[in-house]
């Protein structure tokens, strides 16, 4: 644990630094500092879904829908009358334990089949939350959702962004002691050569069902925190297109790299606010740039620098020479 932070600690103080001060700065603008606290629960949701994508190979679709559960298991738990504090953990675990049964069939499965069975999954949490109307509202949504108590008044305002800016940075902490663990290794080995690392001794499905149940912990933990700060959720909040805003988000940033969920948040999560106004060359825009990574830096901007400035030092990994070789 020690080593890990050691050897992450300045990229882990300089995004500290940036996290808590980015409330601070644009306390002046609420609008622009919602963008910013959407931003950081964006990090929250990026840094699971690096982990699962980015280390273990994994690309869920059904990601969004866990954090849905969470969402709507936190709100109904406050109708019921719990504190907010008290809701969390519990719709955080209960949605990710949901998740991890619905995704245990489709983790027996290897790459597109994987994805495709997790879509099909995502589809069926997503009716379920427009049908079940007596817990979500069906379509119309849950709005008007109070925000959490905090020391006698409303967490509201700054203070709820400097909460998410430390929930950020938690998860980033997080990422890096995972990653970093045995654990972490563990699952590079699952991605790069499932059979070869089950040739090893490793038990492939235990370790993706692990991984599975952190990342899953990651999205239900975002979620629960996006239904107080933005006061409204539907169905439309927590459907496929954002499991792959999330996953374009890490793709952009760099697969596997530690801080590639971040620098894809921070140059992707705003887009849709900023450019609302232009909204008939939005998703263009947006499209171009994912395409001009995806041709110019395949493995996203840190991952293609970072083998770009390997080529240039001539410290390469042999087996990807002889990839660029072939």
């Amino acid at each position: 644990m020690t080593d890990a932070l050691r050897k992450h600690g300045r990229g882990l103080l300089v995004f500290a630094v940036a996290a808590y001060a980015l409330p601070l700065l644009l306390a002046g603008n609420r609008y622009f500092a919602f963008i910013g606290g959407i931003a950081l629960l964006h990090v929250v949701w990026t840094a699971g879904m690096s982990l699962l994508y980015g280390y273990a190979g994994l690309m869920p679709l059904m990601f969004a829908g866990i954090a849905g559960i969470s969402a709507y298991a936190a709100v109904g738990l406050m109708a019921a009358g719990f504190a907010f504090w008290t809701a969390l953990p519990v719709a955080a675990l209960f949605a990710a334990l949901v998740g991890v049964g619905l995704g245990l069939p489709a983790l027996r499965l290897k790459g597109f089949y994987f994805t495709l069975c997790s879509l099909v999954i995502q589809t069926v949490i997503t009716l379920a939350f427009v049908y079940f109307v007596n817990l979500t509202n069906g379509d119309t949504g849950i709005s008007q959702i109070a925000p959490p108590a905090w020391f006698g008044g409303p967490l509201q305002g700054v203070g709820f962004d400097l909460v998410l800016a430390t929930l950020a940075v938690g998860a980033m902490v997080a990422l890096v002691l995972i990653v970093e663990a045995p654990f972490g290794r563990r699952l590079v080995a699952v991605r790069e050569d499932d059979e070869l690392a089950e040739m090893l001794g490793i038990d492939v499905v235990r370790q993706k069902l692990a991984a599975f149940f952190v990342g899953s912990l990651f999205a239900a933990v975002g979620g629960a925190f996006y239904a107080p700060y933005v006061g409204f959720v539907s169905p439309r909040s927590f459907d496929v297109l954002l499991s792959l805003n999330i996953w374009l988000m890490v793709a952009f940033g760099g697969r596997g790299t530690i801080w590639g969920a971040v620098v894809g948040t921070v140059l992707l999560a705003p887009l849709p606010f900023l450019l609302q106004d232009y909204y008939k060359v939005k998703d263009v825009i947006y499209g171009l740039l994912i395409i001009g990574v995806i041709v110019l830096l395949p493995g996203g901007i840190l991952g293609g620098l970072g083998s770009r400035a390997a080529a240039g030092t001539g410290t390469q990994s042999p087996g990807l020479r002889r990839k660029e070789a072939a």
